[in-house]
């Protein structure tokens, strides 16, 4: 398996892993080299539908959708990403922006013959989800932004770094310990990486989002606001808001089952109801 050079071996990743409490990734894991940038993913379950592919946010990896591919994969077939710099993926020349990681993206779907996704986005990853949807719709049946960055009045590391000290602040220790983890496998470049974060701007792409999109919000997510939520959602066409009772920002590392089932019934809407009402 490719690393990211200068992050702990493989041995101690599982070693967290299971320290955490969390699930074992135990599918294909396989290396993807595109315009000289290499990202690692991995490969759950079967079949052609639906596919579900997850993308992380900033500073994380694949493994803290652990829980949520564990419940996925009995779905139907699960690819999780290592973006560029992250994970077990090597640190990239150049940092990407989220407009190229979603081209990469793009290209390894192609190259692994799917398409008509379900893609998933946390945090970070809501933006570059957000690009692949917008930039490549003919890989995009559905779109999950799980906690979207970043909102207008907040488009500052400081701010971001204060919000997230925040949200974590009480926070049980599985999330502690995968996410400190991941941080550090994030390597040096780190304040590179937020800057590419930070000059994004979701709210240009929104608008021009054609598939049916989800947006969830943890109730006490102090990185998202909720007002920005609500807005993100609302700039989308075919968007609806939901949130997720008594969360923080990294609601799907502590406990995936209630995203877990608000996607489930996403994908069964066919009259794309508002959720509003779903049971925690």
């Amino acid at each position: 398996m490719a690393t990211n050079p200068g992050a702990p071996d493989d041995s101690l990743s599982d070693a967290v892993t299971e320290a955490a409490g969390a699930p074992a990734l135990e599918g294909h894991v396989g290396t993807f080299l595109w315009q000289g940038a290499e990202l690692v993913y991995e490969e759950f379950g079967a079949g052609s539908s639906p596919v579900f592919v997850l993308v992380h946010g900033i500073g994380m990896g694949r493994v803290v959708f652990a829980e949520l591919i564990d419940d996925l994969k009995r779905l139907g077939r699960v690819i999780a990403i290592d973006q560029p710099g992250y994970g077990d993926s090597p640190e990239p020349p150049r940092t990407p922006t989220m407009e190229r990681t979603a081209d990469m993206v793009a290209a390894l779907l192609r190259e692994r013959g799917v398409s008509q996704v379900t893609a998933i986005g946390h945090s970070m990853g809501t933006q570059v989800v957000a690009e692949l949807a917008v930039r490549h719709p003919d890989l995009v049946d559905r779109l999950v932004l799980i906690a979207p960055t970043v909102d207008v009045s907040a488009r500052h590391i400081a701010v971001q770094a204060a919000r997230l000290v925040r949200d974590l602040w009480g926070e049980s220790p599985k999330v502690v310990m995968l996410g400190g983890f991941e941080y550090l496998r994030a390597g040096p470049n780190l304040i590179r990486k937020m800057r590419a974060m930070m000059v994004h701007r979701p709210e240009r792409s929104y608008p021009r989002i054609t598939q049916r999109t989800l947006v969830l919000r943890g109730e006490r997510d102090y990185v998202v606001p909720e007002p920005w939520a609500r807005q993100a959602a609302a700039l989308i066409p075919n968007a609806r808001f939901d949130t997720l009772p008594d969360t923080s920002h990294q609601s799907m590392i502590r406990n995936a089952g209630p995203t877990t089932r608000r996607i489930m019934d996403f994908l069964r809407s066919e009259r794309f109801e508002p959720a509003a009402g779903l049971a925690g």
